[in-house]
């Protein structure tokens, strides 16, 4: 993959996820109230007065829905490649105050993941203002590709230390949270050695992610499962920000892989 076509991949995927990530945030506060900022703000510590101040006139509803707004623009700017070093600072605080808004997050991983993705944006934009173009997005998809592979690689290590995932018996009690309630008794998922066949193949492939840059075949396998995974995770618990939140990040890990080999050799 050129870096063009990993450029441009990663704008599209990157704003793809932001702009459903906007368009959830502006539809949230009439579906529930205990979201808007009244009730959230409840939780954040009162001394320093100025933080709590300042935070309470960013949320404030207009305020708030007009930042969104601009998330959103700026997200589309990016799926047509518009976006320069401005845009990503930009979309790049907003990030950190939805954080501080949430409490640290609103969607687990996936916000943190989110976050990766547009420090990946504002760090290539940042180097690129200052050297090179190129070299700008080469930092930018590094710094995306080893907080991707490090994801997975933690993520499986720790199924493998835990009996239950060894043992198959996490699988079917995951699944019971899905969106359509739990697994029916039949369900192909509670047989055993299915459960134990599907755990033992996500630890593994999860644990050894990072072999995915020793060959861009690898990594194009590696990301395609990956993407397989998060469509199941998406389908079964309706997590649909996984989804675009960690595909966002496969043509740096693509890209990254087909050059590792030549950095490796001088």
């Amino acid at each position: 993959m050129t870096l063009a076509w990993a450029v441009r991949g990663f704008e599209i995927l990157l704003g793809l996820s932001l702009l459903v990530q906007t368009l959830e945030y502006l539809r949230l506060p009439s579906l529930d109230k205990l979201t808007q900022w009244p009730v959230l703000s409840l939780e954040i510590p009162a001394r320093p007065a100025w933080i709590k101040a300042t935070l309470n006139l960013l949320f404030q509803e207009k305020i708030y829905t007009r930042c969104l707004w601009l998330r959103g623009v700026l997200a589309m700017a990016l799926i047509f490649g518009q976006v320069g070093l401005v845009g990503a600072a930009l979309l790049f605080v907003m990030a950190i105050l939805l954080l501080l808004r949430w409490r640290g997050a609103f969607n687990g991983g996936s916000d943190f993941m989110t976050l990766v993705g547009i420090s990946g944006l504002l760090l290539s934009h940042l180097v690129g203002t200052f050297t090179d173009v190129s070299l700008g997005w080469q930092a930018g998809f590094w710094y995306i590709t080893l907080q991707t592979i490090s994801s997975y690689f933690v993520s499986g290590w720790v199924k493998l230390l835990r009996p239950e995932w060894r043992s198959g018996r996490a699988l079917p009690l995951f699944l019971d949270t899905g969106v359509y309630g739990p697994l029916a008794q039949d369900s192909i998922f509670r047989n055993r050695m299915v459960a134990l066949l599907c755990s033992w193949s996500f630890t593994l492939w999860e644990g050894f992610f990072p072999l995915a840059l020793l060959d861009v075949r690898w990594a194009v396998l590696w990301c395609s499962v990956a993407a397989v995974f998060h469509f199941l995770v998406y389908w079964f618990l309706g997590l649909n920000r996984f989804f675009w939140a960690w595909i966002s990040s496969f043509p740096a890990v693509i890209y990254c892989a087909g050059i590792a080999p030549d950095l490796l050799h001088g």
